[in-house]
């Protein structure tokens, strides 16, 4: 049984998570403003923000499809972190970050519309940031990378020398888990592999 994939957002680095591991997804943007949404919990604040993009696209779907929204914030000192305003703020959370550690959430909603079921969950990794200068915290927010993404970083990118390590799911860091998909996915009675192109 063939369910058309759909993937509510714009993030290339999904659609590419999602390509790699065998998806072709169907790309419409929620076009959600994030702002709305205001939380004191990060795992609870990405799932509310992915739930909302998942259902900001039903109505422009096929019957029949699954739907995925994702959303991630990053959680730093006692700071819930998504994009940045703009390169002041990217460089001086930079400054902040470097040499310290944080927790990048993705919350991930699925949703079956033939079965009008849906799956809500988050993962969480733990990013170790490098002792970076000021001179390459400049070179990096020059290259408008870090403006567009939760955290001011991406582990995909640009950003990725910069990372020493993590402790769990990089594809959490990258915006799309695709373990936890694999599980939500079984959640609904679909296999992973039935979605290979």
């Amino acid at each position: 049984m063939t369910h058309p994939f759909v993937l509510a957002s714009q993030s290339p680095a999904r659609r590419e998570l999602l390509r790699a591991a065998g998806i072709e997804p169907l790309v419409i943007v929620s076009g959600v403003d994030e702002s709305r949404v205001m939380g004191e919990d990060p795992a609870e604040l990405a799932s509310a923000l992915a739930e909302l993009k998942a259902e900001a696209v039903l109505d422009q779907v096929s019957a029949g499809s699954l739907v995925l929204g994702c959303d991630s914030v990053l959680h730093f000192g006692h700071e819930i972190l998504g994009k940045p305003e703009g390169p002041e703020e990217a460089t001086s959370r930079w400054k902040r970050m470097r040499g310290n550690s944080g927790t990048l959430y993705t919350g991930h909603c699925l949703i079956d519309t033939a079965a009008d079921r849906k799956v809500v969950r988050a993962s969480g990794t733990v990013v170790h940031f490098a002792e970076v200068a000021d001179e390459e915290i400049a070179a990096y927010v020059a290259t408008g990378e870090p403006l567009h993404v939760a955290g001011s970083f991406t582990l995909d990118g640009y950003g990725s020398a910069f990372i020493d390590r993590i402790e769990g799911d990089p594809g959490t860091v990258i915006g799309l888990s695709m373990p936890l998909l694999r599980n939500m996915l079984g959640e609904l009675e679909i296999a992973l592999h039935q979605l290979w192109t």
